[in-house]
């Protein structure tokens, strides 16, 4: 297999009238997905081929149509939230450089103001192409699995998006891999959390294709009600989460399994941050005979490199693995000096290699060439890896433990800091539940945000009892809730404006 598409065209063969997808009272079966693609597919394969389409809209079964249609075609999606800021979307545009642009009625007119000099379509009118075989099979038989399947955009460390490619082959090892290792069945109800654009998304999709499960779209809007929320997953009776941290900790934060635990879920997989062990302890009790795993990869790789399940016997009091490679993906640390490290309890930076690893950032080779390198350690032939400037270490089961990012490592009072040690200490306070450090580096201050029924003067005699004077906060801000990103991310940029909001207070 070396083309996505099949995982679509066996579905139909094996489950052609079943629900592949739905989103809240909308439903399609896998026969009117492949359908439906396939004249959208038909229209774009006549005007391109192996060449980016931007999918301007909100993630549910249009947008999974458009993306469908695409790889039809031959070519590859990135998908633009309509809610992202016009200066965004505007670097992307400019890096992008689509022809076209496929968008559905409720956007069609930013879509327009947007993009008003590409070719601009709704899915809607692409459906009702006549569905040509020819067409589709000359574009099957161009395409090779290194071509690009999707590129999503991530922050860029000089302000400008950063495109990440990903190909055919990565997407389908990685799937096969990811689905026989936690017993993905098309019996599954994949709740969908993550926005079409985060690679947490692409596990629930892929997953879904290659098993012949039913994928269900939670709606945004149910993550600001977790009873609604709990609601939701109970009505579809969901066994599989592949979420964020932070939208797990959301149902804990407002104690919505004292509401109703989805009891039907067996495998709860989450990624994204650092999981706080008192709300990892929640769920467990809640939900007893369900698998929970820890996952730990950077989108630059497809998803995920490395995995840890829960073990219930063990209590994780210093924290939780993020555990051993995937199949087929080596995963190392590297030192400062780029050797390689064999050693338990010696931090590096980790470094992957193997098909998973993406193709490098889209029409920036600058970046691609300064985080997509050789593998220093190997001179016998070109092997690529990529560097993720996270850092780990191996406690003494050689298992990976990660031990925060090379840009979370601030310099502060003379002293070298990770950020998380701090807010692992925070969290370490009953009262407190849920925390998170940033450092102003311009004003040398460093900020302790945290939810919790404790006070502020009480908070930091309680830190200062288990922390050295130059870890301390110069000032904790308590919150009600944290701000997030669309990918379910604490939105540290919006902490660091309310911290300068509270300094001039």
């Amino acid at each position: 297999m070396y083309n996505v598409v099949d995982y679509l065209n066996n579905c139909v063969k094996e489950y052609p009238n079943k629900i592949a997808v739905i989103e809240e009272d909308k439903q399609i079966t896998y026969a009117e997905w492949a359908k439906r693609s396939k004249a959208v597919g038909t229209f774009l394969g006549q005007k391109i081929f192996n060449e980016p389409v931007i999918v301007f809209m909100d993630k549910g079964i249009e947008a999974l149509i458009s993306f469908f249609g695409v790889i039809y075609a031959g070519s590859f999606y990135t998908l633009l939230n309509p809610e992202l800021p016009l200066a965004r979307i505007t670097q992307i545009k400019k890096t992008i450089q689509a022809k076209i642009v496929i968008t559905n009625k409720e956007n069609y007119e930013l879509a327009k103001e947007y993009f008003n000099d590409l070719e601009i379509y709704l899915v809607s009118d692409l459906q009702n192409t006549k569905i040509n075989e020819d067409i589709l099979t000359k574009c099957y038989q161009k395409h090779i699995d290194t071509d690009p399947l999707y590129v999503n955009f991530t922050s860029g460390s000089t302000g400008t998006p950063k495109g990440v490619v990903i190909s055919h082959k990565s997407v389908i090892d990685f799937i096969d891999i990811f689905t026989n290792l936690f017993d993905f069945k098309e019996t599954d109800i994949i709740a969908n959390q993550a926005p079409f654009d985060f690679d947490v998304s692409v596990k629930d999709i892929y997953s879904s294709l290659k098993v012949g499960a039913t994928l269900v779209i939670v709606p945004k809007k149910y993550f600001s009600n977790p009873a609604l929320l709990l609601d939701y997953l109970c009505d579809y009776k969901v066994t599989t989460m592949t979420w964020a941290v932070s939208a797990l900790c959301l149902i804990t934060t407002f104690h919505g399994l004292d509401y109703k635990v989805p009891e039907s879920v067996q495998k709860i997989l989450f990624s994204g941050e650092v999981m706080p062990l008192k709300h990892l302890n929640i769920w467990l009790e809640k939900l007893p005979n369900t698998r929970f795993i820890n996952l730990y990869g950077p989108t630059e790789i497809t998803c995920n490199c490395l995995y840890y399940e829960i073990d219930r016997k063990k209590t994780y009091q210093d924290k939780i693995p993020v555990g051993k490679p995937f199949p087929n993906e080596r995963v190392f640390l590297l030192d400062e000096e780029e050797n390689i490290i064999m050693k338990p309890n010696v931090v590096g930076e980790i470094c992957v290699s193997g098909t998973a690893v993406g193709l490098g950032y889209y029409n920036n080779t600058e970046q691609t060439n300064k985080h997509f390198r050789r593998n220093p350690s190997n001179d016998k032939y070109i092997e690529t890896i990529y560097l993720t400037g996270d850092l780990g270490y191996y406690n003494e089961e050689d298992d990976i433990v990660f031990n925060g990012r090379k840009d979370f490592q601030i310099k502060y009072l003379g002293h070298r800091i990770e950020l998380e040690e701090i807010e692992k200490a925070m969290m370490d306070i009953p009262e407190v539940i849920r925390s998170c450090c940033i450092f102003d580096e311009e004003k040398s201050k460093l900020y302790g945000f945290y939810i919790g029924d404790i006070n502020k003067k009480d908070l930091h005699t309680k830190l200062a009892s288990v922390l050295p004077v130059f870890m301390l906060p110069t000032k904790l801000i308590s919150l009600e809730e944290f701000p997030l990103t669309k990918n379910g991310k604490i939105d540290r940029s919006k902490l660091k404006e309310e911290a300068e909001v509270k300094s001039h207070a």
